[in-house]
């Protein structure tokens, strides 16, 4: 077994540094060429070949370079990275739930959310206004990024205006535009405040599902702020494995693994007999 370096890895839009069974032979010009060695396997299980690609081709992504994302909302939340909405909760309200989605990262990453806690747009209050809700958001990527009191928050629907359940009264700020774009000036906002799980009481789903590391966050009034926007932007990642940026493979021809052997079942076939 040969462990090559991080650079040559990367040298040819290799994955991360991985032991390479050294029965594979690269092809002449890479630059672990001669030892016998690369950067991966050639044929992973199910037999998907990660081979390096020719210089200048990027290879297809497979599903073995997403990363998981958990993500819980009391009560909804719609997630943009780099100015794409990637996961919206399908739940407006009750059962609470936690929504998992798998992200094909691209660093730097701008993550923006938009949270917010169930509330009449009139009222701000819930329960047929009898009674005022409280928010809370809290988000784990499996390559370690999670929500803190780093992130940028601002509140753009809150009420009932100073508590007052008597004569219940809201208080909107239009939406800005792009708030989920890469370039978007967040720089006037303030960081979030985390909160505890005690003052969150998340529900069971909560418990279930992978959150260490990450805190629950909000504006600084937890009960009045309904509708709030999240921004941050992660540089590198957290856990520092390098990764393939595909951020562009739409402008590019990618290298594709073989499909494998076998014939496709019957039907589902376009006109002509050629099969989907």
């Amino acid at each position: 077994m040969v462990r090559v370096s991080a650079a040559e890895c990367t040298a040819r839009h290799c994955v991360e540094p991985q032991i390479f069974r050294s029965r594979y032979e690269p092809p002449d010009g890479f630059p672990c060429a001669g030892r016998r060695a690369c950067c991966r396997s050639a044929l992973l299980p199910g037999g998907v070949d990660r081979r390096p690609c020719p210089a200048g081709r990027l290879r297809k992504p497979a599903l073995t370079d997403t990363i998981r994302a958990n993500i819980y909302a009391d009560n909804w939340f719609s997630l943009s990275i780099n100015g794409e909405v990637v996961a919206v909760d399908s739940i407006t309200f009750l059962p609470h739930n936690v929504v998992s989605v798998d992200i094909l990262p691209s660093y730097p990453m701008t993550i923006a959310v938009m949270a917010k806690d169930n509330a009449d747009p009139k009222t701000g209050m819930e329960y047929a206004n009898t009674n005022i809700g409280d928010g809370g958001f809290i988000l784990k990527f499996a390559d370690g990024t999670v929500t803190d009191g780093s992130w940028k928050a601002k509140c753009f629907s809150r009420g009932p205006i100073d508590g007052d359940i008597r004569n219940p009264r809201v208080e909107n700020t239009p939406l800005p535009d792009n708030w989920q774009a890469i370039d978007f000036d967040d720089s006037t906002w303030k960081k979030a405040r985390e909160y505890s799980e005690q003052e969150i009481d998340p529900k069971q789903p909560y418990y279930d599902a992978d959150f260490r590391g990450a805190k629950f966050i909000w504006t600084d009034d937890l009960l009045l702020d309904n509708t709030v926007i999240f921004r941050r932007t992660v540089a590198r990642p957290p856990d520092g494995r390098q990764r393939t940026d595909f951020s562009k493979l739409t402008n590019t021809v990618p290298d594709g693994p073989p499909k494998p052997g076998g014939k496709r079942p019957p039907g589902n076939r376009q006109p002509g007999g050629k099969p989907q």
